[in-house]
């Protein structure tokens, strides 16, 4: 079967399940409505960043985006769909890169309308504040937040893929973004911009400290994130649906 009928048959699970549609809508409206919120903040703070709390929002977003990718795998093998699946497609590249391509192109569409819509919600409220960013760093600041979710997104498809479960990856990715990130992060320094989360994140800032660069941080999302693909393929190919 030739990949394009594939990409239509995955694309249109992904437009009929409802659950899937809302947590693309979430991520647009978390994420723009904690950026709007963090526009009132204090620039006054020493650490003040106006790109960072522009696109803040992406903190809690996030969340909707690794769901997102979660989700589109993990139903799947609800009622074991699966089987019915690589049935129907037999070489299970094929059906997997067409399954990666229906979360990676929703997820980079709606992050990059998203984080110009926090931009914009977020400046409104920073007022002079934000005067200083210049046109590339906002441009910057907005594709590399829209690659970072599409990141993320994935990260949790292959994960699901390994795992063969939704809340496998839902309740180990999300507590290690909200809760050993952060730990993890004030323990070990600079080392902590090599966690997935982390390194993607240092496009948001107008400027870091770090070692990684804006760019070079979201390559490392991108390593963590093919790590996973290649994990979860690896099983796909392994194991009997």
């Amino acid at each position: 079967m030739n990949l394009t009928p594939v990409l239509r048959a995955e694309a249109l699970k992904v437009l009929t399940l409802r659950s899937l549609c809302g947590t693309l809508l979430a991520l647009a409206v978390v994420t723009t409505a904690f950026s709007a919120l963090a526009g009132s903040s204090d620039a006054s703070d020493p650490d003040f960043d106006p790109l960072f709390t522009a696109l803040s929002g992406v903190m809690p977003g996030q969340i909707a985006a690794i769901a997102f990718g979660a989700l589109v795998v993990s139903s799947e093998y609800q009622g074991n769909g699966i089987r019915l699946s690589l049935a129907a497609v037999p070489q299970r590249g094929r059906w997997f890169a067409a399954k990666l391509a229906v979360i990676a192109v929703p997820a980079l569409l709606v992050g990059l309308a998203t984080a110009l819509a926090a931009l914009l919600a977020a400046r409104a409220g920073l007022g002079t504040a934000a005067d200083g960013l210049t046109a590339g760093e906002q441009v910057r600041g907005v594709v590399g937040c829209g690659i970072y979710l599409m990141l993320m997104a994935l990260f949790a498809a292959g994960l699901t893929t390994l795992f063969r479960s939704g809340v496998a990856t839902l309740s180990t990715l999300i507590p290690f973004i909200l809760v050993v990130s952060f730990v993890i992060g004030d323990a070990a320094g600079t080392a902590a911009d090599f966690l997935p989360d982390k390194a993607g994140q240092i496009v948001l800032y107008r400027t870091h400290d770090g070692t990684p660069g804006p760019w070079t941080g979201l390559a490392v999302t991108a390593l963590w994130a093919a790590a996973a693909l290649l994990a979860g393929f690896w099983r796909l190919r392994r194991r009997d649906a």
